[in-house]
Formats: C-alpha cells, structure tokens, sequence
C-alpha cells in the first residue's frame, strides 16, 4: 500500500543547503520589493524573526535608494484599516516611493506590474514577511511575468524556520522559478 507524506513524515531529511549567489545588478532595471515589514505582521508576538531581519532589509533598502533604484512597498490587505503608515520606521517609504496593498499576491488586483513596467524594470528584489505568503507568491507571479528575481534570505521571514527552509527550497526546486530566480545575502548585493 502507497504511503502517503503524512505516513513518512518523520522519516524526511533536509535537503542540502542552498548555494547563495552574490549578484551585480543594473540599477536603473532593478526594483527592490520591500512586502508587509508593518506593524501587525512584523513584531515580537506573531513573527520576531522578522523583526531580525529589519537591520538587513535598512542596510539594502539605503544602498538601493542610494543608487536611484526604484523602490516599491507593498502592505496587506487583510486587516481592514493597515495603511502605509504603519511601515516599521526604519525601513518607512519615502514621500514619493509607490506602494500598493493586497493579500499575499501584490499584483493581484495592484498596479505593481504597471508600475515596474513604467520603470523598465526587469528585476525585483523581494524582501519580508511573510516568507510563505508575499515573499513566496509575489516573487513566484514576479517570473511568471517575465522578471527576474533576487531573494535575499536575510530579509526574509516567516513564523517558523520551517517555513523559511521550505520556501527558500521552493526558489531552488520550482518549475521556471528556479530558473529565474537568484537566492543571496544583503552583503552580496552589489549595483
């Protein structure tokens, strides 16, 4: 009789780490995808992790803004009331700095594709929480609309590093989306 995942669960190994890439990339085609770092998704009680990642996701975010990479934000739209206000501060948008709001997917129902199309972008930084939710869906939909995509782990989070783990190995496994897609560090980022 056929076992299923769940009969095997116990018995699944890791798979081996993931090589992380260092990347140059082209500022005036780059977009850096800055998802959910807000209040009610990233803070002590329902993701701290994510609240690790903030000092990396400032350090790209300036580096970015630094060489007049476009800047997008995105929040969600779940919670009737979030606005872009409640970005952390440290890593809050600048007068100016486009954002939209929808559920896990940001194109869905946004001008994000439009707006990365007005810039000429043809690459997308996706940074933040949560890992299984913005991060997983809008970089997945980010190749399946023609972009590539550079994922830095630092930035990224989730409840739980299984979480974590199981979508960073969906960047190296899924079909087209690995293929398009670059898993790396902040300090491997270079424009």
């Amino acid at each position: 009789m056929h076992k299923s995942i769940i009969d095997l669960w116990s018995s699944v190994k890791a798979p081996p780490v993931p090589e992380l890439k260092a990347v140059t990339l082209d500022p005036k085609t780059t977009a850096l995808l800055m998802l959910d770092f807000v209040t009610h998704a990233c803070n002590e009680t329902l993701r701290p992790r994510c609240l690790e990642t903030v000092p990396a996701a400032k350090k790209l975010l300036t580096a970015a803004r630094a060489k007049k990479v476009l800047v997008v934000y995105a929040i969600g739209a779940v919670t009737p009331g979030r606005t872009i206000a409640d970005t952390l501060p440290d890593v809050a948008p600048l007068t100016g700095e486009p954002y939209v709001q929808s559920g896990p997917n940001k194109f869905l129902n946004t001008d994000l594709d439009q707006i990365l199309k007005d810039h000429g972008i043809k690459t997308v930084i996706v940074t933040g929480t949560a890992a299984h939710g913005a991060v997983l869906h809008t970089a997945d939909e980010s190749v399946f609309r023609g972009y590539k995509v550079v994922v830095p782990v630092d930035t990224i989070s989730a409840e739980n590093l299984f979480i974590e783990q199981y979508v960073v190995h969906h960047f190296t496994l899924g079909s087209r989306v690995k293929d398009a897609t670059t898993l790396t560090r902040v300090d491997l980022i270079s424009f």
